[in-house]
């Protein structure tokens, strides 16, 4: 509609409302929409007075405010490729705007055959653009407004073609062409079939673009959308999309209440050997303790990820070590020492098979194996009770089923660590494997209970807390 008004005004109306977007930092279509709520408010202003006159004032009443559009929320520009993980991306976009984003679309051609504007345009709030050359936003070069009124590009799912494209500097439609022009930071979360994303020339195109400074999250392993077809090319999924989005637009704001600050953490489950085949594990996903790296990193710290078996993506910005077993973690633990701050987020297996196999137990009828267990190292203990180089501060975490905050107080003083994050792991509460988590912080001082919340808000309000601590504003 923006588009339509500024075509039916006269040359004289154009430049002087192009000198005063640019006087203001605006494109044209954002000037007419603050213009129009401007006069949309005085209306409904005057239509309200007439019906109930106000008392006469000695001064003058101030005039209204501008509210801008943003009104400080980030501004994210989705570009949407033909892939069939497209219809991710619809729901990316709410995931965006649930962490205070404001989003704009493009769709490229091929996306068009699996999802429509009228979808992505109903959900963003405004038009999905798709044309390079339409003349309803070309008037005022809108690739290039697209490109640089923005804080933040996704690609999402990003193609072999479109990456291509982007490694080769190409700008033969809307997408390309705005990711030739934008100078903002570029996120893709690339979707195809495993042999194409395996190709020479796809893993050709991916290192020129990490080159350039493209940054990636995904993609994932498993089932693909044709039959029969599995391995790494799944999209990543929208919920590991927004949070990378997150770490890099923090990283671009230059929010670093962490910078010069050491943070190790570990995540997920250890596994703990029976033979070559079998382990003792637990049902940890690693999603909390991956979402406290990747706040963490997005703070500003050097980040240290000792991670367990997990099926998430590696958090960006973030140096992560793989490990098996309880043993291999504290060893990595140690090696990755000094820090300031250590957070013990995995889900530790307390016990391990004494004697392990080195050949698979065979079943016999009427048999079953016998498995002697031994205890495994307490990492938790054994960093927060060391005589030198212990961190400032240490942090572990509590996974109970009941009496969870009698349990918490109780193991802050056996391992002598300084915080216990304790959430309720009962099949109830939806923990193990979920998005939500549901914490108490128990500390010397006492409890404190956050309401429900997604497992990245637990993760940036921890890290808030952290930052406080370590720069002496909590006691």
């Amino acid at each position: 509609m923006a588009s339509l008004t500024v075509r039916q005004l006269d040359d004289k109306v154009k430049r002087l409302l192009r000198l005063r977007a640019a006087r203001h930092g605006r494109s044209m279509e954002d000037e007419i929409r603050i213009i129009l709520g401007q006069a949309a408010q005085a209306t409904g202003r005057a239509a309200l007075e007439t019906i109930n006159p106000p008392a006469p004032a000695a001064d003058q009443q101030p005039a209204p405010r501008t509210i801008d559009r943003h009104d400080g929320r980030r501004r994210v520009l989705l570009i949407v490729g033909g892939g069939i993980a497209a219809y991710k991306s619809l729901d990316l976009i709410r995931r965006l705007q649930d962490r205070g984003a404001t989003v704009r679309c493009v769709l490229t051609r091929a996306a068009q055959e699996f999802v429509t504007p009228l979808a992505a345009g109903a959900l963003a709030g405004g038009e999905a653009f798709t044309n390079l050359f339409d003349p309803k936003s070309e008037f005022d070069v809108g690739h290039i407004r697209l490109a640089r009124d923005t804080d933040l590009v996704i690609v999402a799912p990003a193609t072999a073609d479109l990456m291509a494209k982007m490694a080769g500097g190409h700008a033969d439609d809307l997408a390309s062409a705005v990711l030739l022009a934008t100078d903002k930071p570029i996120l893709i979360a690339p979707a195809m079939n495993p042999m194409m994303w395996s190709h020479r020339a796809t893993q050709r195109n991916l290192a020129q673009l990490i080159d350039d400074g493209v940054v990636m999250v995904g993609p994932n392993a498993g089932e693909m959308a044709e039959r029969g077809e599995a391995g790494t090319g799944r999209m990543a999924e929208p919920t590991e999309i927004a949070a990378a989005a997150m770490t890099l637009l923090d990283n671009a704001a230059g929010e670093h209440p962490l910078s010069g600050q050491r943070i190790v953490i570990t995540s997920g489950p250890t596994h703990e050997p029976i033979d070559p085949v079998r382990y003792i594990a637990n049902r940890s996903s690693g999603k909390q303790g991956h979402a406290i790296a990747a706040a963490a990193a997005a703070a500003g710290a050097e980040v240290v990820l000792v991670s367990g078996p997990v099926n998430v993506p590696d958090p960006v910005g973030v140096r992560v070590i793989k490990v098996e077993s309880a043993r291999q973690m504290l060893e990595a633990v140690e090696q990755a020492l000094p820090a300031d701050c250590a957070v013990f987020a995995a889900a530790v297996a307390d016990w391990r098979v004494a004697d392990a196999k080195r050949e698979k137990i065979k079943k016999t009828k009427g048999g079953t194996p016998a498995l002697s267990l031994v205890e495994n190292p307490d990492i938790l203990a054994t960093i927060a009770q060391r005589k030198s180089g212990r961190p400032r501060l240490v942090i572990g975490f509590a996974a109970e089923t009941e009496n969870l905050v009698p349990n918490a107080q109780d193991k802050l003083k056996r391992k002598g660590c300084d915080w216990i994050i304790a959430n309720d792991v009962s099949p109830e509460g939806g923990v193990m494997g979920g998005d939500t988590n549901k914490v108490h912080i128990v500390t010397t001082r006492g409890v404190e209970s956050w309401p429900p919340q997604s497992k990245d808000d637990v993760a940036r309000a921890l890290v808030g807390r952290i930052a406080a601590s370590l720069a002496g504003e909590l006691k």
